[in-house]
């Protein structure tokens, strides 16, 4: 399948980047309409967490889907992927952040006020410490905040392509991490989890398959040609 770069920039990056938007578009309509359900908050958190998964399985998705289909225009859609998993895991954040630990707070000075950004630090950095389950997600958001700082051309050429390569290998950290979060967080029925967790497990061993089977080969030219310099 032949598409002209024209066309991928100019019809369907911004046709994927609208559909990108859709889930929190909807859920700011579903907020405001009341079509939400009794728990608004927990849908806002369950829902961003999951886009965010999402997100992050289409990231790693890309590089086996370009091998495997021959078609190297999707790598266009990486930075965009992985720049709309960070944005809904920042939203799903900040709803904890803001619905969970900020909500909770007392206001002796007021609402805006120094001491209520730093109660809410030590009570957002308390939860991390005691719950595992915050902790790893924590942790995984923090992982893509180098991958986010570091997706521009700009500093791809600061960082020169091949520790650039090592930085962004990060994401596949992010993807066990985000997995494990929502295996803990759900307790009772862990069927999405799992989904989630094989789909994770099958791109990273593809990636795995793909880079032994590279250095198998190399290893079998490096001895073949041995032999034909001996002989």
């Amino acid at each position: 399948m032949r598409i002209s770069d024209r066309v991928v920039r100019f019809v369907l990056k911004p046709v994927v980047f609208l559909a990108s938007l859709s889930p929190a578009a909807w859920l700011v309509w579903a907020g405001l309409t009341g079509n939400l359900s009794a728990n608004p908050l927990s849908d806002l958190t369950n829902e961003t967490g999951v886009w965010t998964l999402r997100f992050l399985c289409a990231t790693l998705a890309i590089t086996p889907l370009r091998r495997l289909t021959g078609w190297n225009p999707l790598i266009k859609f990486r930075r965009m992927a992985g720049l709309f998993a960070f944005f809904y895991g920042t939203l799903h954040f900040l709803t904890y952040v803001i619905a969970d630990r900020f909500a909770g707070l007392d206001f002796p000075n007021g609402i805006v006020a120094w001491t209520t950004v730093r109660n809410l630090a030590k009570s957002v950095g308390e939860d991390i410490y005691k719950r595992p389950y915050i902790t790893v997600g924590f942790t995984a958001w923090t992982t893509m905040v180098p991958l986010t700082a570091t997706s521009t051309a700009g500093m791809i050429r600061r960082l020169g392509g091949k520790q650039w390569n090592q930085l962004h290998r990060l994401v596949y950290a992010t993807g066990c991490l985000g997995v494990l979060h929502y295996w803990w967080l759900v307790k009772a029925d862990i069927r999405r989890p799992l989904t989630y967790g094989a789909v994770v497990a099958a791109l990273l061993a593809f990636r795995l398959i793909k880079r032994t089977g590279v250095g198998i080969r190399g290893a079998v030219s490096r001895l073949a040609w041995r032999r034909t310099t001996v002989e």
